[in-house]
């Protein structure tokens, strides 16, 4: 009688430690931002953010330093599937931008700086800020493929693990006194 008080207090606990994440996630988690890259005067984004919509995936701008403003910059439309978008600009000058890709739903994918130098070599950007959800580092286990999930999803397999949590105390239970429900 003990141990199955005990059993049921700790596949309690254990069934709230694994929801919480997903409360606490909400949706800011759906977000999975911008990569932006140079090879000598060109500037190319990648995005896997956006939906289609009427037709279209969104736009993303180049912005230089002076400009504030999404609609001051040079806008291109972006181009792709539904597993990644892309934009790219060519003939920029040398200087520091910043890549802003805003989604055909309105919603800001993310913006990143980039530094176009003179000379032809392949240069990244370290320099990056997503507006839509902060930096997670590197995903380790999980390869480059890695998606985020959205709350929906996080939601289920949170009810999934307490669903097995409580069928599991219930299975305990019921071995320890067979003539019970």
């Amino acid at each position: 009688m003990h141990i199955s008080r005990l059993l049921l207090r700790s596949g309690l606990t254990l069934a709230t430690a694994a929801a919480l994440p997903a409360a606490l996630a909400g949706p800011s988690a759906a977000a999975s931002g911008i990569s932006v890259s140079t090879t000598g005067s060109t500037v190319s984004v990648v995005t896997s953010a956006c939906t289609q919509i009427n037709g279209s995936w969104g736009t993303a701008a180049l912005l230089t330093s002076r400009q504030a403003n999404f609609s001051q910059g040079r806008q291109t439309p972006l181009a792709g599937t539904t597993v990644s978008q892309s934009a790219a600009w060519t003939g920029v000058s040398p200087g520091t931008y910043t890549v802003v890709v805003v989604c055909s739903s309105g919603s800001t994918a993310g913006s990143q700086s980039v530094i176009v130098s003179a000379s032809s070599s392949p240069t990244i950007s370290t320099t990056a800020r997503s507006s839509a959800a902060p930096s997670r580092g590197v995903m380790g286990g999980l390869g480059g493929a890695a998606r985020d999930y959205g709350t929906l999803t996080l939601g289920v397999g949170a009810a999934l693990v307490g669903a097995g949590v409580v069928a599991t105390g219930w299975v305990l239970r019921r071995r320890s006194k067979p003539y019970r429900l």
